[in-house]
């Protein structure tokens, strides 16, 4: 089991990172906020999980341990793959997460995409038990955001990436401009979290 990677951030993309440990490229799929966390050229040391199937090996790359601990629990519950358990932890911050199982917010769970009130019900009773278990040790900090200049191509991929469709990531993408006008500084992962709470309350 890979646990953790440290190395240089060697290609990045919208839900994905290659990091150079030990001369090796290893390719890791990140939700948006994480990648958007990430800087190219930069050392970067993200949590890992690695999900094997009968045709392949995947890495998936997150900012915190409790990010992952949480990704790996929502992989235990019914009809939820890596794609879906990376979707939710994209729209619900770790806390909200666990909180909208824990007390049965199926208008929480609702909110990402590819989850439906059957869904919601359902990881609600195969985890409700679970959920307050996880992520109770320290929590890592994350790596610092950074915000390239073309944070609307990365939003806007990164929202594709987890559902949505074109229209929908280009109308959240309008949604949140006001916000990266108001302050020049803000993070591609904050930009990213409102255009996904723009999008929960559609």
């Amino acid at each position: 089991m890979i646990a953790r990677l440290t190395g240089e951030v060697v290609q990045l993309g919208a839900t994905s990172a290659v990091l150079e440990v030990g001369g090796v490229g290893m390719l890791v799929q990140c939700g948006p906020n994480t990648a958007a966390a990430l800087r190219l050229g930069q050392p970067a040391t993200l949590a890992t999980s690695l999900v094997v199937r009968e045709d392949s090996l995947t890495l998936y790359g997150f900012g915190t341990t409790e990010e992952r601990e949480l990704f790996e629990l929502l992989l235990t519950a019914s009809g939820v793959g890596p794609k879906l358990a990376q979707a939710s932890l994209a729209v619900l911050s770790p806390d909200d997460l666990r909180a909208a199982i824990a007390t049965e917010n199926l208008v929480a769970l609702t909110a990402v995409p590819g989850i439906g009130r059957k869904g919601a019900q359902r990881i609600v009773i195969e985890l409700k038990d679970k959920i307050n278990s996880v992520g109770l040790a320290d929590r890592p900090a994350a790596p610092a955001p950074s915000r390239p200049a073309a944070w609307r191509d990365q939003v806007s991929q990164g929202l594709q990436g987890l559902g949505w469709s074109a229209r929908d990531a280009d109308a959240a993408c309008d949604n949140v401009e006001s916000l990266v006008a108001d302050d020049p500084d803000l993070g591609v992962a904050e930009i990213m979290r409102a255009a996904l709470k723009s999008l929960a309350k559609k």
